[in-house]
């Protein structure tokens, strides 16, 4: 098979993989954002000429590590380099007019890659869809905002460079530019609801698929400059983007994780503003926008985009069951942190109670922050389409790993080895174990490919009235309002 394509910026050469899938790695959708172009909007690749190798991954954004134990469950890389605004494409056909899905990796906007081998691409493209994987800026080069004047956002910018640059591109790949998913998980997924409601963004992709996040994680811009504040403080710099340039990137890194262990430690919203609860130094900044991204979908923006969205049942038990945090919750605890997250004491915790009586106190935390942080953004974002024309499908993953002695549950990041049909990726065997069920991953991976294809994974779509969502378990089924007791808990609270 002919391993060579044209795009618009040059010839590339691809490599031969899996069943004569061809993969291209490292292809530049804009050039390197650093020296004089540092915390600026993403600029144009400079033409090559020749044929240029495509061969290997290329350099991911700068980051600091995952800090323990998350580095040993969570698959993570790093390539150093300049170049890093760059994208990897599978197609099994060049000559082909197929569905595209474009993946938005997750990591609290301050890690990840689209490197990772688990996003591998090859079994999404082994099926009929051309896959992209995208690396953006991350943390303060992606979303370090002062209110200086530099460009905000500069992350969401590079993935709206990147999904212009497969509109102009794709169709070399065998892609049909017409027929575009955005897929994503955590913060991909937040990223996908803000762009949803970025004009800048209209048009360049027909579906999304939301996992584990919504349109509710942004940052009102005096809680931004908080937090820029005291990232300069831990630098010992003036509070400028072009002080914070100058400093080493290893040493912002490292800065940039103290700044989250500080947050994570005291959650003061006089200190954090939304970042108290939301937990994320950097996350997309609304002044910039027109509006919070909720209010502007709820207004009909990307109203005409097709929407996958969902969460896993026990999304919060990756942060508190690996660290040993869910062991020592007291009950003071438990109703202290309910109180942040605005329910009663009482009579609120006395439902979920309800649901799980046996449950421990850090059970119980992980549930509530579960549905603050999960699954009611992913309920709101789904009540605000309500008079859209593009279709809306919820899910809910459910299976649970035998890992940690089964207290894990179907915890945040479980469900990404199944979406991608790649359960054979030893970098998950921490998360999921080491026989995670095939026919499951058969399931949900032909579900998002239905979805991509022809905008219905396979079930009903999700009605204000009539709340439909498919449960992925060992056996799947279509549930209509699961715990609704406890949905009906958050209404006018989140």
């Amino acid at each position: 098979m002919q391993s060579l394509v044209t795009t618009r910026n040059g010839a590339l050469r691809g490599a031969v993989t899996e069943g004569g899938i061809l993969a291209f790695k490292g292809i530049p959708y804009a050039a390197p954002p650093f020296g004089p172009h540092r915390f600026r909007p993403p600029r144009p690749v400079e033409p090559w000429h020749g044929v240029r190798d495509a061969l290997s991954y290329g350099p991911t954004a700068p980051k600091a590590p995952y800090a323990a134990p998350f580095d040993r469950l969570i698959p993570e890389v790093d390539i150093p380099g300049e170049d890093c605004l760059n994208l990897n494409v599978w197609t099994p056909d060049p000559g082909g007019s197929l569905p595209v899905m474009v993946w938005l990796h997750g990591g609290a906007f301050a890690n990840g890659s689209g490197s990772v081998p688990g996003y591998d691409g090859t079994r999404f493209a082994r099926d009929g869809v051309v896959c992209v994987t995208v690396n953006y800026r991350l943390g303060a080069d992606g979303f370090l905002h002062l209110g200086d004047g530099a460009a905000a956002n500069r992350g969401l910018l590079d993935q709206i460079a990147a999904l212009a640059w497969v509109q102009e591109n794709i169709g070399s790949f065998g892609g049909d530019a017409s027929n575009v998913t955005v897929f994503g998980e955590s913060a991909g997924a937040m990223s996908i609801g803000t762009l949803l409601a970025v004009p800048g963004a209209a048009g360049l992709f027909r579906r999304a698929i939301l996992q584990s996040g919504a349109a509710h994680h942004t940052l009102g811009p005096a809680s931004a400059r908080l937090i820029g504040g005291r990232l300069a403080d831990l630098l010992g710099v003036e509070p400028s983007h072009r002080a914070v340039a100058a400093v080493p990137l290893d040493v912002l890194a490292a800065a940039q994780q103290r700044l989250r262990a500080e947050i994570s430690a005291d959650p003061a919203p006089e200190r954090w503003g939304e970042a108290a609860l939301n937990l994320m130094p950097f996350e997309p900044v609304v002044d910039v926008l027109p509006a919070p991204p909720l209010e502007r979908i709820a207004a009909g923006a990307g109203g005409d985009v097709d929407l996958l969205i969902g969460t896993n049942s026990d999304e919060f038990r990756l942060f508190l069951v690996p660290t040993g945090v869910a062991g020592s919750v007291t009950e003071a605890a438990l109703r202290g942190a309910a109180a942040r997250y605005g329910l009663d004491s009482d009579a609120d915790l006395a439902v979920y109670r309800a649901q799980r009586p046996d449950a421990t106190p850090g059970e119980l935390l992980a549930e509530i922050a579960t549905d603050w942080f999960y699954r009611i953004p992913a309920v709101r974002l789904a009540e605000a389409r309500a008079a859209c024309s593009g279709s809306t499908h919820l899910y809910e993953f459910g299976w649970q790993p035998p890992t940690f002695e089964g207290r894990l549950g179907a915890c945040h990041a479980a469900e990404l080895p199944f979406v991608f049909d790649n359960l054979d990726d030893p970098a998950f065997a921490g998360l999921i174990g080491a026989e995670p069920p095939q026919g499951l991953a058969d399931t949900m991976h032909a579900a998002w490919i239905a979805f991509a294809t022809s905008g219905s994974p396979g079930w009903p779509g999700y009605e204000t009235r009539r709340r439909t969502t498919m449960r992925f378990d060992a056996v799947s089924e279509v549930l209509v309002d699961p715990r609704s007791d406890q949905r009906a808990l958050w209404d006018g609270r989140r």
